[in-house]
């Protein structure tokens, strides 16, 4: 089996090298820092499948994922990254990624998973797919009865100012409200926050 590595993360994926380097079944045929580089790298080397981080420079392992997918529908792609949010695991899947593993994996395990996936099985990490099964509601229960207030009437569609009058509260109130539970669910703007309550109630 011909793998690439692809990490900003030099130690991350040294480390990965010398893993696989006792498998015998698995030979790492390239390596890349960002996702530019990785489309390049399976160019050249044709692998069977690709270890995929996310977040990286000039292109992200989304971007990178959608267009190897996009050239060699037949590579298969393993997101291997820190990031455990829904969001980010959904865009994963729809770009073409067969397999989700979290960093924090054991790394005795990777070499059979990455067999798995290339046998043609998708391979998600327990916690990745109990976040798509089951999306979980404490980061809204983490929030103040106010803060959960006027969440729940801006997934409603209501604009500040008919908050306000609704809470008697001034509208520099609630900005400085929905400001703080944008920071607190990490979420962009107000669209993301109606989509991020009604998906979780």
């Amino acid at each position: 089996m011909k793998i690439i590595i692809v990490d900003d993360d030099a130690m991350v994926y040294e480390s990965l090298q010398l893993l696989f380097s006792r498998e015998e079944d698995i030979q790492v045929v390239g390596t890349a820092d960002n996702g530019r580089e990785a489309v390049k790298a399976c160019e050249d080397t044709q692998p069977d499948a690709v270890l995929m981080d996310i977040q990286m420079p000039e292109m992200d392992g989304i971007q990178a994922t959608r267009e190897i997918k996009k050239h060699w529908p037949k590579v298969r792609v393993m997101m291997l990254t820190t990031f455990e949010d829904e969001q980010n695991i959904r865009l994963a899947l729809l770009a073409g990624a067969e397999g989700y593993l979290l960093k924090s994996a054991p790394v005795e395990d990777m070499a059979q998973q990455l067999r798995a996936l290339v046998s043609g099985s998708s391979v998600l990490n327990a916690d990745v797919l109990m976040r798509l099964t089951q999306p979980e509601k404490k980061e809204l229960e983490s929030l103040t009865a106010r803060e959960q207030e006027i969440l729940q009437l801006v997934a409603q569609g209501c604009s500040n100012k008919e908050i306000s009058s609704q809470l008697f509260v001034s509208e520099g109130t609630v900005r400085n409200v929905i400001s703080i539970i944008l920071d607190k669910l990490e979420v962009r703007d107000r669209t993301q926050l109606a989509l991020y309550y009604w998906r979780r109630t």
